[in-house]
């Protein structure tokens, strides 16, 4: 016996290779009947029947035997989150809550700061202005002018650093900006999804009536009907 034989043969046994192995010939035969052509006549309907008879037997047995191997990860599985959920979820809890508890002074805090950043900007381009206009204004033999624009561009200059350092100190420290939203016209909303979103609304149409056809209720443009079918 070879070294790879030898390794598969120590092995134990396969859940999956047991479940499947008694109809390994029922697969290979409906294999051989899945090669594009329909059902034709009874006796060719019967061997069908016959073969999907074994297939669901072997749907059923695999099934089984996944169950009976995976039993123990799932439940192992399932204990791990339970015994992480309580903790996590009382993390999440403080986490939201001091969230909460700093939102309203954080909004505050950065309303001001946003309000004096536009103020020292403003401020910034009045001297800037006022300055260029002493500039422009002055003459070279005016020594008072010459010292009027010198006053109003060190002014100017004084304003921009101020504004720079209200822009750096804007913003507050875990903040994020966050999308908020509000339906105040249903009607309207649905009439813009319709025209500008087709797919959405065929989505919601097509889930709509697989989630509601058997209400027993009639409704506008959708058909029901009862049929047999190969089950």
């Amino acid at each position: 016996m070879n070294q790879i034989a030898q390794i598969g043969h120590n092995q134990g046994p396969d859940p999956l290779d047991d479940a499947i192995a008694p109809y390994g010939d029922y697969i290979t035969e409906a294999e051989s009947w899945l090669d594009g052509t329909s059902v034709e006549s009874e006796a060719q309907m019967k061997a069908v029947d016959d073969l999907l008879k074994q297939i669901k037997a072997a749907e059923k047995d695999v099934t089984s035997a996944q169950k009976s191997e995976s039993a123990p990860l799932h439940d192992a599985w399932k204990a791990s989150l339970e015994r992480y959920k309580p903790t996590l979820a009382d993390l999440d809890r403080i986490k939201r809550g001091l969230i909460a508890a700093v939102d309203g002074f954080k909004r505050k805090l950065a309303a001001e700061r946003a309000e004096a950043e536009r103020k020292a900007r403003a401020e910034a381009e009045a001297k800037a202005r006022a300055a260029h206009e002493a500039a422009m204004k002055a003459s070279e033999t005016d020594i008072e002018a010459q010292r009027t624009a010198a006053v109003a561009k060190q002014a100017a200059e004084d304003a921009a650093r101020a504004a720079s350092a209200a822009k750096r100190a804007a913003p507050v420290k875990g903040m994020i900006y966050k999308t908020f939203y509000e339906v105040d016209d249903r009607k309207a909303l649905l009439h813009w999804i319709a025209v500008n979103d087709r797919p959405a609304m065929t989505a919601f149409i097509d889930e709509y009536a697989r989630r509601n056809h058997s209400m027993g209720r009639k409704m506008d443009g959708l058909r029901v009907w009862r049929d047999k079918v190969a089950k």
